[in-house]
């Protein structure tokens, strides 16, 4: 099965993933991280208002085999959180680019996202050559 890696998004070799629209950032987890953990059963995420920096983690997520740092891709504050995701973190999967996003955080310096890898980079780092 292979696993979608939008191009449209950034991704951090920690498998999050950014969308930035204007000073905007969606942060989510990749399809293939999820595919990784396996059933999912807990999801901790940060407040509305809370900052988050950029490298640093920011919750966590928990499966039956695993419990995972979620490690910021910008920093910034967050204004939405997923909190129907915290509800039932095992829908995670259903839709990982789209409404199973993470946070929605008013990223401070939009150049950090110049540090984050392409889908193409992310693509070759976690399926090899």
């Amino acid at each position: 099965m292979g696993f979608e890696y939008p191009e449209n998004l950034r991704y951090l070799d920690t498998h999050e993933y950014v969308r930035l629209d204007g000073d905007i950032a969606t942060v989510g987890i990749s399809e293939f991280a999820i595919d990784q953990l396996g059933d999912i059963v807990f999801l901790e995420l940060p407040e509305v208002g809370d900052v988050v920096t950029k490298g640093e983690s920011f919750g966590t997520i928990e499966s039956v085999k695993a419990v995972e740092d979620l490690n910021a891709p910008v920093t910034g504050t967050v204004l939405e959180r997923n909190d129907a995701l915290v509800e039932a973190p095992e829908q995670i999967g259903d839709d990982p680019y789209g409404e199973s996003w993470l946070l929605k955080i008013r990223v401070e310096d939009e150049s950090e996202i110049e540090d984050t890898l392409t889908a193409d980079e992310y693509r070759t780092q976690v399926e090899g050559e």
